[in-house]
């Protein structure tokens, strides 16, 4: 797997994860870029310069620097809880349905970690994966974020549900968020871009939660409608 971008290589290294190669521009001077090869040189990671034009030909958009490294892996459900449980919180978990656009579920990842959220767990069909694109687009986030991709969603919200988190679907038609207590456990599902949370697993929830819009557009962006959502549950855990 390819992560391009200063902030995704640096997560990398401060997380220790298995780095094959790390690409820099050649005669490029910048203290941030210097200081990150410096600590690859100390991992005693293999390092490579390429020219701008090449490292543009090879990885697109780098800002100076990219790495190869082994594919990202995948939490379960039972070692998201267990991480709440470690921390000693109140469960948070944020449920994606159908999120296909990378960049979407790379901002939704960054929201997410900012936010405190302790997994998120995807859908294994008619999903995107965590792939190169999710990596930096998250700017590193995805590298400190349990991420468990599963066969059947519904099942999972059952699962939760029966671990006591209370499950809600953010769609239009519910309960005005601002005026809903969201500070106990909690799973909150977000639907794709064009599609939204379908039919089943909205019946699956304890109940829907709604953004007040003024507008005339009246849905938002995912990872937009994913952020205000979470940071408004962290406002009221806060509270606690």
């Amino acid at each position: 797997m390819i992560i391009s971008g200063k902030n995704a290589v640096r997560q990398a290294l401060l997380e220790n994860k298995t780095i094959n190669k790390l690409y820099a521009v050649s005669g490029q001077r910048d203290r941030e870029l210097s200081e990150i090869i410096s600590q690859a040189k100390q991992k005693k990671i293999k390092i490579e310069f390429l020219s701008k034009e090449v490292m543009d030909k090879k990885f697109g958009s780098h800002r100076g620097l990219a790495c190869e490294t082994v594919d990202f892996s995948y939490s379960s459900v039972e070692d998201i809880l267990a991480l709440a449980e470690k921390r000693q919180e109140l469960p948070f978990v944020l449920l994606l349905d159908g999120i296909e656009d990378p960049h979407n579920f790379g901002a939704i990842i960054r929201s997410a970690e900012c936010a405190g959220v302790h997994g998120i767990v995807i859908p294994k069909d008619r999903a995107v994966s965590v792939n190169d694109t999710v990596i930096k687009t998250s700017a590193g986030a995805s590298l400190n974020m349990l991420i468990a991709r599963v066969a059947n969603l519904n099942n999972i919200i059952e699962k939760l549900k029966a671990k006591g988190l209370w499950v809600y679907a953010c769609e239009l038609g519910g309960s005005d968020i601002y005026k809903t207590n969201l500070k106990g456990p909690i799973a909150v599902v977000i639907g794709s871009e064009g599609k939204g949370i379908s039919k089943l697993t909205k019946e699956k929830c304890d109940g829907v939660i709604t953004l007040s819009m003024r507008g005339k557009v009246n849905s938002l962006n995912a990872s937009v409608a994913a952020g205000v959502v979470l940071f408004e549950i962290l406002r009221q855990r806060d509270e606690l």
